[in-house]
């Protein structure tokens, strides 16, 4: 037997698993030729083939000298093949270091194919350590990442394949899903893949009859073989949740392709033309954004996603009073507080030439004339980047698919968690209306007729109209929900303050969101070939779709890290009363007076 001094093994294990008998059969040559090569590499003695041909294969011990020999020949009329002759004994050392003969990339892509189908994320760093810690043999990085290549390929088709799938997956949405949308196109001469759109019926209808009329609008850059930028538009649910509404890959990010997207986008409402005024759209107002949103809704209000403001005032001014200053100016509620915080940013520096770069109009709560209903960032942009980093090495098909199956899940889940809601108004929406009526109990309330309330603190007056559904502080207009002022009024005369709130922070809406079903999709085996509801620019019907122009530079590329600490406001910067400088109070003032 060989030394197995590198890599000790259970020997009980190695006669039960790895022993060959004469008569042994085998399906077929290469099922016998992968079974040596692996008891080869288990038992660390490397084969060196003598005969292998359609009708045997016969193989003995690279070591001069030592006996062991196998003879496999094919059963007669039949396809399996059988051990005719074996000498089973070694009187060599074996294999000595950690290299193997027979470790090639077919053995590595066959090794970890059942840990690549669980995670497309294995790494090749990560498939070298564990080959050497489950086999005690070495491969370089190039073996492991071939090898993880050949895998995917054998799980998931090539990436060549996943576009040439295309059109009949498009059409599959379409059977499986009534209602949906799928287009794919393609461009030039050769076919190339230009852009992908998919939304499913049961989202459209979610978003329409439902959701609250707000749209986040973003994407992200794919990272793989060919490149290209996977674009999303989302909504969010009346308990606060993501509901992505359509999405899209196209070749590149630009002015053409976002206007496409956005186009698409406005098809989908169809006659529902009602939502329009009251739409907000949020985004970084890329210039392709702009453009693409003031032409197909040119009556939505479309704002900033706070992230990029506040990101590019944090790189303009580096003065964490000033930021601190600027999220408090973004909060404030009316246009009086937003001045007086203004004019505090003036005393420490002057603001106005950024101001006028990014209006307030754009991201101040004050002065933007959308509903925001909360969000200030772009909630989608960290399950866009988890799409893109779990789908950029697996076959564009393969990609959507992930992301169908995520969405499957989120509107079962969700429905169930609907089900089981009892109350008037989702949590979030509760927790709200609890906390404004606890708050509520330190206001005194003065009625002045049958709608209209004077609510008194030692700080301000504020007058609610329960009729109109506002209160001079704004908040009840900006959030959609009572304030602590609305709910003192409604207490007051016996209303229950949860059925002041928006439709859309219903139960009933929730569960209306997530009633219709995204159907499951046949095996791509199943699929028929068609072009319909592909688009050329060649022209032609019966097309084949090839890769993209675009592919990836060589080296590694650069990842980009999302530190979503970054979303969130920053923490309050503490300033001293005494001698005025951040960091301390003035109870921690070391200051003599």
């Amino acid at each position: 037997m060989a030394d197995l001094s590198i890599v000790p093994l259970d020997h009980s294990l190695v006669a039960t698993d790895h022993s060959l008998v004469i008569g042994q059969e085998f399906p077929d040559v290469e099922t016998c030729r992968r079974t040596l090569k692996d008891i080869a590499i288990a038992l660390h003695f490397e084969l060196r083939i003598v005969k292998s041909d359609r009708s045997r294969f016969i193989a003995k011990c690279s070591k001069e000298g030592c006996p062991w020999r196998v003879h496999v020949a094919k059963c007669p009329g039949v396809p399996t093949f059988s051990i005719r002759t074996l000498h089973g004994e070694h009187t060599c050392d074996g294999v000595r270091n950690l290299h193997h003969q027979q470790a090639t990339v077919g053995w590595v892509a066959r090794s970890v194919e059942a840990r690549v189908r669980d995670n497309p994320q294995y790494k090749p760093k990560e498939i070298l350590q564990d080959i050497r810690e489950q086999h005690g043999i070495a491969v370089s990085y190039m073996q492991a990442w071939r090898g993880k290549e050949r895998s995917l390929a054998a799980l998931h088709g090539t990436l060549e394949d996943g576009y040439r799938l295309l059109p009949s997956y498009c059409e599959q949405i379409r059977k499986s899903n009534p209602g949906s949308i799928a287009l794919v196109y393609a461009t030039g001469q050769e076919n190339c893949f230009h852009r992908l759109f998919i939304s499913y019926r049961a989202s459209i209808y979610g978003f329409l009859y439902a959701c609250r009329p707000l749209l986040e609008l973003d994407r992200a850059h794919l990272k793989g073989k060919y490149l290209g930028t996977l674009l999303c538009a989302s909504a969010v649910d009346a308990d606060d949740m993501l509901f992505p509404l359509a999405f899209a890959i196209v070749d590149t990010e630009n002015d053409d392709n976002w206007m496409w997207f956005v186009t698409e986008l406005r098809k989908l409402f169809g006659v529902n033309t009602d939502k329009m005024p009251m739409l907000t759209i949020l985004s970084d107002r890329h210039q392709g954004i702009v453009q693409a949103v003031e032409y197909n809704f040119p009556k939505a209000s479309h704002g900033f996603c706070l992230r990029h403001v506040s990101e590019n005032f944090r790189d303009e001014f580096k003065n964490s009073k000033l930021v601190n200053l600027f999220w408090n100016a973004v909060y404030a509620l009316t246009t009086a507080e937003f001045e007086s915080i203004v004019n505090e940013m003036m005393e420490v520096q002057d603001v106005r030439p950024w101001f006028q770069r990014f209006p307030p109009n754009l991201w101040a709560v004050a002065y933007f004339e959308g509903v925001r209903h909360g969000h200030f960032t772009l909630g989608i942009t960290e399950v866009l980047y988890n799409w893109a980093l779990d789908g950029h090495e697996l076959p564009i098909v393969q990609m959507m698919e992930h992301i169908r199956n995520q969405l499957t899940s989120w509107f079962n889940e969700r429905r169930l968690i609907g089900l089981s809601m009892t109350s008037v108004l989702v949590p979030s929406a509760e927790k709200h209306i609890s906390e404004a009526s606890a708050d509520s109990l330190c206001y005194q309330v003065l009625r002045a007729n049958k709608v209209e309330f004077e609510i008194v603190s030692t700080e301000r007056t504020n007058i609610v109209d329960i009729q109109s559904r506002s209160c001079s502080c704004r908040r009840w207009q900006i959030y959609g929900i009572p304030c602590a002022h609305a709910a003192a009024a409604l207490l007051s005369c016996g209303e229950d303050v949860r059925l002041y709130a928006q439709e859309c922070f219903s139960i009933q809406k929730y569960r209306e969101a997530y009633s219709q079903v995204i159907y499951p999709m046949p095996d791509r085996n199943l699929w028929i070939v068609s072009t319909e509801g592909m688009e050329s620019g060649s022209g032609k019907s019966d097309i084949i779709i090839r890769p993209p122009k675009t592919r990836r530079p060589p080296g590694r590329p650069k990842k980009k890290v999302l530190r979503m600490e970054s979303l969130k406001r920053p923490k309050r910067v503490v300033q001293c009363g005494r001698c005025h400088l951040l960091g301390h109070s003035q109870k921690k003032c070391t200051l003599q007076v």
